[in-house]
Order: C-alpha cells, then sequence, then structure tokens
C-alpha cells in the first residue's frame, strides 16, 4: 500500500522532464571542479531563475495530492489508520545526490519542523513548490562574539544576526543562501502541507568539515552585559546561538521519487 500511495503522488507527466533535466544539467555546469568556486553571482541567478519555474508536476507531484495530504501527511492515512498529525514525519525524497550538489525535496505535514541547524561552507537554494512554510534564519556576526557562561549547565552561546523571518508562501521566488550570508542557519515550519525542493551545493560531508549541526536560539537580551555589541533598538535583530543535540523528535523517512528520471 505504501509503494502504491507513493506511486500515486510521485507520477510522471509528459512535460515535466525538459525542466528537471535541464535543472540538473545547470547545476552540474555549475557546481563540478572545471567551474568557476565559488559560482559567480551571474551562474547561480541563473540557475534560481531556472528553479522559479519548477513546480509540483515537474517533480512528479499531482495537482490531487495537494488536497490528499491536508492535514494528513504527503502518504495520507485511512479512516481506520490515521495518526495525529504532530507525530506524522517529514518525508525526504532523493533526486540527485553527488560528490558536488544534491537535489532533494522535504514534503511536510501541517506543523513539521526542521529545527535550526547550518550549512558550512555550502550554497542553498530552496524553492516551495505548494503549501506555506514558516522560515526564521540567521548568519554569524564576524568576527565571532562569544559568550562563556561561568554556571554549570548554561551554554555556552555565539552571537547571531537575523536574516530572515517570514512566512512562505507558494508560488514564491526561489532563495539563495550563502556560506556567510542569506541566513545560512535557518529552521523551517509547515504552516500548512508543503514541499520544498533544495539544491545544495556542495552537499554534507562530516569527513570534509560539512557536518550539519543544530542550535537553539536565545533572545539578545538572555546572554547581554551591558557593553553594547548592539545599538538601542536593534536587540531584535541579534540572537545567540546555542549548540544541541540533534534533536530526538526530529522524525524524516525516505520517499521514493517517481517523477521524471534525470539523465547522468
Amino acid at each position: 500500500m505504501f509503494g502504491q500511495r507513493i506511486r500515486g503522488l510521485f507520477t510522471m507527466t509528459k512535460k515535466s522532464p525538459c525542466s528537471i533535466q535541464a535543472l540538473y544539467d545547470l547545476c552540474k555546469l555549475t557546481f563540478t571542479p572545471s567551474a568557476t568556486s565559488p559560482p559567480s553571482s551571474q551562474a547561480i541567478h541563473k540557475l534560481y531563475s531556472l528553479l522559479d519555474t519548477i513546480g509540483p508536476k515537474d517533480v512528479g507531484l499531482k495537482d490531487e495530492s495537494l488536497e490528499d495530504e491536508r492535514g494528513h501527511g504527503l502518504f495520507g492515512f485511512s479512516a481506520l489508520n490515521r495518526v495525529d498529525r504532530w507525530a506524522q514525519p517529514i518525508t525526504y525524497v532523493d533526486i540527485h545526490e553527488g560528490q558536488h550538489f544534491t537535489m532533494c525535496m522535504f514534503c511536510f505535514p501541517t506543523s513539521a519542523v526542521i529545527p535550526l541547524h547550518d550549512h558550512p561552507g555550502m550554497t542553498v537554494l530552496s524553492k516551495v513548490l505548494y503549501g506555506s512554510l514558516h522560515v526564521k534564519a540567521y548568519d554569524w556576526v564576524e568576527p565571532a562574539c562569544i559568550r562563556k557562561s561561568e554556571h554549570v549547565g548554561h551554554p555556552t552561546v555565539r552571537l547571531a544576526r537575523l536574516a530572515v523571518d517570514k512566512v512562505v508562501t507558494a508560488p514564491h521566488g526561489t532563495s539563495v543562501l550563502y556560506p556567510k550570508s542569506g541566513g545560512n542557519l535557518h529552521c523551517f515550519t509547515a504552516i500548512t502541507p508543503c514541499a520544498v525542493l533544495d539544491i545544495l551545493a556542495p552537499p554534507y560531508l562530516e569527513a570534509a568539515g560539512r557536518r550539519c549541526t543544530y542550535y537553539r536560539d536565545y533572545p539578545y537580551s538572555s546572554f547581554a552585559h551591558g557593553d553594547e555589541i548592539v545599538g538601542n533598538g536593534e536587540e531584535q535583530d541579534y540572537a545567540w546561538l546555542a549548540v544541541v543535540d540533534t534533536p530526538e523528535d526530529l522524525y524524516m523517512r525516505p520517499g521514493r521519487y517517481m517523477g521524471p528520471a534525470v539523465q547522468r
């Protein structure tokens, strides 16, 4: 039943292959070692302009899936086998995973959360395919401003500046984050059932120093010592971030991509 349900949602369309194939081809051109490293702003602009044109059907999502999963998760549940939507997982769908870039989708039931996390040394392009998503994102303040607490159990924190705090609703333009700007540390909260198409370049790789680290944010006033690092009236634009363990309630399951095949 699970496989049948996936096939019902991720199906091929006649006009889709050129769109997702063109996206893959441009990613390969932009992010391979022979390309400019890091990619030029013109190359990134060309890529996100193409990503702007991608919709649910281009990755095999049928229109009726937008109705089927309303409040019941991406793959739906029968009346006899429903689970509470708060307990439902985010579905991760791999489109392409390579050494230089990854193309993938995250499919959220309502209220699902991907907690605050970073993308070290990475450029990430994100496109909300359908639904509404709250995005909150930070960039580190440079040079690094770190506070070490003398109290046992209190975290060591680092100062970050708020870059994004808004609800994004499809069809919305592609967002781009960079290693040191654009909101490299972000969290997602699904306002409605939604799906996000991501391009990560280069992908996470712990051996290369690109490990996904999770954080908790604290209001600026929580660790301010009266030394006026931030000017009066700007406190709401800053927060202190503390490293935390990978959240135990971060629940993701793999989904099978059934959209147009990508020719490598």
